[in-house]
C-alpha cells in the first residue's frame, strides 16, 4: 500500500468540465430559442393575425355592401340583365365574408389552445431553466473546487518512509 493517492485523473475532469459548459451553454440557448417561439407564435394569433382577419372582416363586409347596392341599382334601373351576374356577385361576397368570420373564430379557438397547451410546458421549460442556471452552475463551480483539491493533494509531496534503523 502506498502513502500516496495515484490522482491521474484530474485532465479527465477538466475535459468534463470543459462539456458540461458547452452543453449548459447550448442548452439554455435551446430552452430560451423554444420559450421564444412560444412567446412569437402568440404574438403572431394576437396581433399580426388578429388584425389581419380584422382587416379582411371590414374589407369584405364593405364589399358585400357595395355588391348588395349594386344588386339594388340594378334591380331597380330598366335593364334586367345586369340583376343575376349582381346576385352572384352578392353571393361571392357573402361567402367571402363568412370565410372571414369563420376565420376569426378558428383564430380565437387557437388563441385559447395555444394558451391552454402552452402553459404546462412553459412552467416545465421554466423548471428545466433554473435547473440549468441553478443547479448546474453550482456543479461547475463545486466541479472547479474538486478540481483544485486534487490537483493541490496531487501536488503534495510525500512524506519519506520511516526508516526504523535510522531513529534507532
Amino acid at each position: 500500500m502506498t502513502d500516496r493517492a495515484q490522482v491521474t485523473s484530474v485532465a479527465a475532469l477538466e475535459s468534463f468540465r470543459a462539456a458540461l459548459l458547452i452543453f449548459l451553454s447550448q442548452a439554455r440557448a435551446s430552452v430560451d430559442e423554444a420559450r421564444g417561439d412560444v412567446l412569437r407564435t402568440r404574438l403572431w394569433l394576437e396581433n399580426d393575425q388578429t388584425r389581419h382577419w380584422e382587416n379582411q372582416l371590414r374589407a369584405r363586409g364593405l364589399a358585400l355592401e357595395r355588391a348588395q347596392a349594386e344588386m339594388f341599382g340594378a334591380r331597380m334601373s330598366k335593364f334586367g340583365g345586369d340583376v343575376q351576374e349582381k346576385q352572384a356577385a352578392v353571393r361571392r361576397a357573402k361567402l367571402a365574408l363568412d370565410e372571414a368570420e369563420e376565420k376569426m373564430k378558428l383564430l380565437k379557438k387557437s388563441e385559447r389552445e395555444l394558451d391552454h397547451d402552452s402553459e404546462p410546458l412553459l412552467k416545465q421549460v421554466e423548471k428545466l431553466q433554473g435547473f440549468l442556471s441553478g443547479d448546474m452552475g453550482l456543479a461547475v463551480v463545486q466541479l472547479n473546487e474538486f478540481i483544485k483539491a486534487l490537483e493541490a493533494y496531487a501536488g503534495v509531496a510525500a512524506p519519506a518512509p520511516r526508516n526504523p534503523e535510522a531513529t534507532a
